[in-house]
């Protein structure tokens, strides 16, 4: 490029005359966004982990080891280095190789290659946890991100509306308290994703809109009651949800007062149906650590922490489990999720005893498959299947090791026999908690012992997600820009409130009616909330919601003026403390206004 070219560019002026077509730097932000090694400590000759051979394709092969090249060759006289034939039942792109090299190289370059067969390629992370992200999910859309932490909030976030490569760090659109100091176990989008349960350390299931505000909390029950039946609501802290995926508005939580609750939204102030579950050691009670609904609605899974897995009907009364696993996963330990499969006859669970299971209802009494040991240290760890429910993505914690802390990692492991498939690592002392596979943007969140949330993706198979981020190119500074900037002057009141004065800021109006919309910057009083606590805030006592539910005072929705007008003619009829002067009584003379009568005359 010439000098005078180099000028011209440098000015924005154009190199040509005519229509010019708009380029993006996309793929300048994918490759930004491309993982590395984790693991590596230096410079290192092994490919990244993502390009890594599969460990258990690996134990297969026959002759000695090489390192795999999944690039396509750039000789076609020399056979490329790759995996090694898959098993029967792989994905198509994994095929086994052929004799003839042409062939190899075409089907690399129309389908996606063996490291494509999970989206890990490329990853967004989402940091504004402080502590472990104990719950995660995806609305059914893909375009936002609900997490919650043992840093008690919970968070949103929108991949619409956040900026990863424009240069700007992404960062939720709404961060709240649930339920104050208590731990977030669980979160669930409702099947429409209009709405959305938040499960704390609490007794009191909490259901909020898409944007974060809350539409109810749910009845709490009577400690002093023995029979759980009787009680309104759960008596012991809750453990789990999960939404009914027929009726939009049943859904179930789970509880250590060892029961499962089955809802209704419309009514809040007490369940539907009670599920006792009774342990068969003594005191015939047990905490019931995770819950779940089979797709077609018409089974409800229970995971206790006597180690049993149970099964009901809902068609059933409930009396008694129709199956019963025992000694599904160790004893005293919590098992972190249970999970249908589309078919509903497949269930998998993850536990804290360092197992992964998957069951067949048809063949309850044992698994028909059991992972290796997967290391956790968190209750809240689970295990779901992958969209085409042919492998099984989880997370594991960082061992120590004698060299320093170890490395967690995102485990994939294959449905048949549960081995390991593949294993990608994360950073030195970071633990995979919480993981979620979102089967129509193929993306998998995962939710860390950091308080980041890593989003991985694949650029080919992946869609919008997390490649809505670095969509956004970064805006070129124009002279309407710096023109409206100058003409733009601040009004300076000196005297004016700290809240609405200008400091010498420019440019800052959007700023400022944010801050002014925030309640807690203008420090807006709390609205008072409608039915029995209108008026004020009613406090959280222990038995507040026992005594509204046993008498309600329906005095403050009253007019008072009203009220004692509907006793004028009763009074005028019998009167009861004037009737001793009724006969004595004289009537009142009343002084006639003559401005009247004279308007009445003309």
């Amino acid at each position: 490029m010439s000098d005078d070219a180099a000028l011209w560019a440098a000015m924005g002026m154009p190199m040509s005359f005519g229509k010019q077509t708009k380029k993006k730097a996309v793929s300048t932000n994918f490759d930004k966004m491309k993982r590395a090694d984790a693991g590596a400590a230096g410079p290192s000759t092994e490919p990244p982990v993502e390009e890594m051979a599969v460990h258990a394709l690996e134990t297969r092969t026959k002759g000695p080891s090489k390192p795999h090249n999944f690039a396509p060759s750039q000789n076609d006289d020399e056979p490329d280095v790759g995996p090694p034939p898959p098993r029967q039942g792989d994905y198509e792109s994994r095929s086994g190789s052929s004799d003839d090299d042409d062939d190899e190289d075409d089907d690399e370059e129309d389908g996606p290659s063996s490291k494509d067969m999970f989206p890990i390629s490329h990853e967004v992370v989402l940091k504004d946890h402080t502590k472990v992200v104990s719950a995660l999910t995806l609305d059914p859309s893909g375009a936002r991100v609900l997490s919650g932490s043992h840093d008690y909030d919970c968070k949103l976030w929108d991949f619409g509306g956040m900026g990863a490569g424009n240069g700007v760090e992404p960062k939720p659109f709404r961060t709240w308290e649930p339920a104050e100091t208590y731990y977030v176990h669980d979160v669930k989008y409702s099947p429409h994703g209009d709405r959305f349960l938040v499960i704390s350390g609490t007794t009191q299931a909490k259901l909020f809109d898409k944007d974060g505000e809350e539409l109810a909390t749910f009845m709490k029950g009577d400690m002093y009651l023995r029979d759980m039946k009787l009680t309104s609501g759960h008596v012991g802290e809750l453990t789990g949800c999960a939404w009914h995926p027929k009726e939009e508005n049943t859904f179930i939580t789970s509880s250590n007062d060892s029961t499962i609750r089955i809802w209704d939204t419309e009514d809040k102030r007490k369940q539907k149906t009670v599920i006792v579950v009774k342990s068969k050691e003594r005191g015939a009670r047990t905490k019931v650590t995770s819950c779940a609904f089979s797709p077609d609605g018409k089974i409800i899974v229970g995971a206790c922490l006597d180690g049993t897995l149970n099964l009901w009907s809902t068609s059933s009364n409930f009396v008694r489990p129709s199956q019963t696993a025992e000694n599904a996963h160790q004893k005293n330990t919590e098992t972190g999720s249970v999970a249908f499969s589309l078919d509903n006859k497949t269930i998998l669970t993850r536990g804290n005893d360092e197992y992964t299971k998957l069951w067949d209802i048809r063949a309850f009494r044992k698994p028909i498959y059991t992972s290796p040991k997967l290391t956790t240290l968190y209750p809240e760890t689970n295990a779901a299947f992958s969209p085409d429910e042919k492998f099984i993505v989880t997370g594991t914690a960082a061992n120590r090791t004698e060299g320093g802390r170890g490395r967690g990692t995102l485990t994939f492991l294959h449905r048949e026999g549960l081995e390991i498939e593949r294993q990608v690592q994360f950073d030195e002392g970071e633990s995979v908690v919480k993981v979620f596979w979102h089967s129509r943007i193929n993306q998998i969140a995962c939710g860390t012992s950091t308080g980041a949330i890593r989003v991985l993706y694949s650029p080919q198979t992946s869609l919008n997600g997390a490649k809505l981020l670095l969509n956004k190119s970064k805006k070129k500074a124009t002279i309407e820009s710096y023109a409206a900037s100058l003409l733009q002057a601040p009004i300076i009141t000196p005297h004016a409130l700290p809240m609405f004065r200008d400091d010498g800021e420019r440019g800052t109006k959007r700023k400022r009616d944010k801050d002014r919309n925030d309640p807690r910057k203008t420090r807006k009083p709390m609205p008072p909330v409608t039915g029995p606590g209108k008026g004020g805030r009613v406090g959280a006592s222990a038995t507040q919601h026992v005594v509204q539910a046993l008498v309600r005072d329906s005095t403050r929705d009253e007019d008072p003026r009203e009220a004692l007008l509907k006793y004028a003619a009763v009074s005028e009829k019998d009167p009861k403390f004037t009737a001793a002067w009724k006969a004595t009584q004289p009537k009142p003379v009343f002084q006639q206004d003559f401005n009247d009568e004279e308007e009445e005359e003309k």
